[in-house]
Formats: structure tokens, sequence, C-alpha cells
């Protein structure tokens, strides 16, 4: 677990330095951030779903992934109860919705690009399995700065991505020690093409192009897992 460790301590550190930084950026460079964020959001998630797409086995299982959890997701209002949170979070600060808003959006945003990524998904199986912690080490290294970039934009709110890193490499991390053959390159595969997705969303939000509050869209990972599954009990 030491590679996860370190990967989940880097985001704390980079956070807190892009806090300190954030009382001192300006509007307009502000502005700046959020468009490089977006812009490296639509990069990050179209190129998980084109570098994945062809290992699918159900090329289609994305779209009803993504329907299914997003109807799911609807219902649960995981959107509007996350904002509802962070407004709580923020009751003793001078805020508006639209801060809460922003907030509650870089977040999401910062979770899923440290979560649904090759590294961050493969790095701790291959040190659950091989003892290698590469993967996680250069994880690391790319989420210290993403989190110093988030924490100057969005304030020291994003460091709230820390433990959920913790506990989404430490769920692959324990299901590869248990079992070397739980999770196949094929679901690897589905959960990157459906996390990919949700990225470009996210990054289609921080450009305000449009709000596809990816947050609801969240169960939609759960179903590559539950289809899975299915077919290794009933094949």
């Amino acid at each position: 677990m030491i590679g996860t460790i370190v990967n989940t301590c880097t985001i704390i550190v980079g956070g807190i330095i892009g806090a300190v930084l954030h009382r001192g950026v300006k509007e307009k460079y502000q502005k700046v951030l959020y468009t490089g964020l977006g812009l490296a959001s639509l990069g990050i998630g179209f190129n998980a779903v084109i570098s994945h797409f062809g290992q699918s086995q159900y090329p289609v299982l994305f779209i009803i992934s993504l329907a299914t959890g997003g109807v799911a997701g609807t219902a649960l209002d995981i959107d509007g109860r996350f904002n509802r949170l962070m407004s709580k979070l923020k009751k003793h600060k001078d805020t508006d919705e639209t801060e809460t808003s922003r907030l509650a959006e870089g977040l999401s945003t910062a979770i899923l690009l440290y979560c649904i990524g090759p590294l961050s998904m493969l790095g701790p199986i291959v040190s659950a399995l091989k003892g290698d912690h590469t993967l996680l080490f250069t994880n690391a290294t790319l989420d210290f700065v993403s989190s110093m970039v988030f924490a100057s934009t969005y304030g020291i709110g994003m460091i709230l991505a820390a433990p959920v890193l913790f506990l989404w490499q430490g769920m692959f991390y324990l299901i590869a020690t248990i079992s070397s053959t739980a999770i196949s390159d094929g679901l690897m595969a589905e959960l990157l093409i459906v996390g990919g997705l949700m990225i470009v969303g996210s990054g289609l939000g921080l450009l305000n192009i449009k709000d596809c509050k990816t947050l609801n869209l969240l169960p939609a990972l759960l179903v590559p897992v539950i289809w899975y599954l299915l077919v290794a009990v009933f094949a």
C-alpha cells in the first residue's frame, strides 16, 4: 500500500500549497486555469476512451452503463446532495451558490481525474501482484501538480479528494490481493471507457459548454462490474 499512501499524501500536500497560492490568484488567471483544466479533462478523457475502446468485448456496454447509471444517479440526486454538502461545509464563509457549485464541480472533476485513469487503476493492481510501485509513484507526481492547480483555483476543499483516492486505490489493491483473476482486462477496459467519458463531461462543464452533472453518472461505473459478475456466474 506504500504507493497508494504516497499518492494520497501528494494530493494533500499539493492541495495545501495550491490553497496558499489561491489567495494571490486574480480572477483573470482563475479563468485561464478553468480553461486549462477543462481542456486537460477533455484530452485525458478522450485518450482513455480511444485507447481502450478496441479492447471492449461488449461495444454497447458503455452506453448501457451511462444510461442506467445516469438514471440511478439522478434518482438518488447525487449531484444535488453533494452540492448541499458543500454548502454546509462552507457555511461559515461568505459564499454564494455559484461559488459552491464551482467547488462541487471542481472536486468531482478532481476525483474523476485522480481515480479514473490507467495509472490510478492499474497501479494498485501491479503493486499488489508484483510489488512494483512505479506506476503509483508516477501517478503521484502527476497528481501533485494537478492538486496544486485545482486547489489554487477552487481552494483548500480540494484535499477532500485525497481520502476518496485512498479508498479507490485501496479497493483495487485489496481485490488484486484476494484474487489475481478478479479484475480482467475486459472489465478494466470498460471502466476506463465509461470513466473517460465522464471526465469529458467534467471538462465540458469546466469550459461552460454543458453541465453534464457528472456526479449523477457515478453509478455508471458499477454497471460493468455487475455485468462481468453476472457473466462469470451464468457463463
